[in-house]
């Protein structure tokens, strides 16, 4: 029986008469480094707050590591780590506190030791005692990305997992969640930079204004000598609501 840790059934999200999700049906096995594909205003990060329990969807259900995600939202949270597109830490804390307060909400009685292994890790602990309002970009997004993982999650959901880094982070985060998945978890990102999708996920699904076009797996398209970004372009306008 196959083990899936995201699946979502009819879901749907509608904000008046705008419908940003429409009827999406998602699965999601354990272990993959899973891809969900689209332009910008596809719907993706409202896709990533419905299965978060950010949002509530108007329609359909959605199960997270086995938790019904409308019944038990916060249950979700606690067990996922998640990368929001455009959240940034509390301003008033530095990045050690940040973490520390993260590791207090999370009850995790080593973060200490976490977040040094963090800090050197993305390489800012010459940041770590600076207020989160005076951080770069990039290191907001080092620290965003030291939260979503500090306590060891089976399952990250990530909203554009590289913005804001430069060529050399992309490399080790690309490095990192290749590794972590290969350790029995599994990650869900978010993009619309095809060239990454091709790069580090196995399997993918592309969502156009709400509407899901296709899924499966960067293997087949190899085995068939295409390239995702040739061929998400060619679903996508062709689409009948492109």
């Amino acid at each position: 029986m196959t083990d899936y840790v995201i699946k979502a059934d009819g879901l749907t999200k509608m904000y008046g008469d705008l419908t940003a999700v429409n009827h999406v049906n998602l699965s999601v096995e354990k272990g993959a480094l899973y891809g969900l594909l689209g332009p910008n205003g596809s719907g993706k990060s409202t896709m990533i707050k419905m299965l978060t329990g950010q949002i509530r969807p108007n329609a359909g259900t959605a199960t997270v590591l086995g938790i019904d995600v409308q019944k038990d939202p916060i249950g979700v949270r606690e067990h996922v780590g998640i990368i929001p597109e455009q959240e940034t830490p509390p301003s008033f804390l530095t990045a050690s506190e940040y973490l520390q307060f993260v590791g207090a909400i999370r009850k995790i009685p080593e973060i200490d030791q976490r977040a040094v292994e963090w800090f050197d890790l993305l390489d800012f602990a010459d940041k770590k005692d600076v207020l989160c309002k005076d951080l770069s970009r990039g290191t907001r997004q080092k620290l965003m990305f030291a939260q979503a993982f500090i306590h060891k999650p089976k399952l990250a959901l990530i909203d554009e997992p590289l913005i804001n880094f430069d060529p050399i982070m992309q490399h080790l985060v690309k490095d990192y969640l290749r590794d972590y998945v290969k350790a029995g978890n599994t990650i869900f990102i978010s993009t619309h930079i095809l060239e990454v999708a091709e790069e580090i996920c196995s399997g993918f699904a592309i969502l156009h204004k709400g509407n899901i076009l296709h899924t499966g797996t960067v293997a087949d398209l190899t085995a068939e000598h295409r390239h995702l970004d040739e061929f998400f372009l060619s679903l996508v306008q062709k689409a009948p609501h492109a």
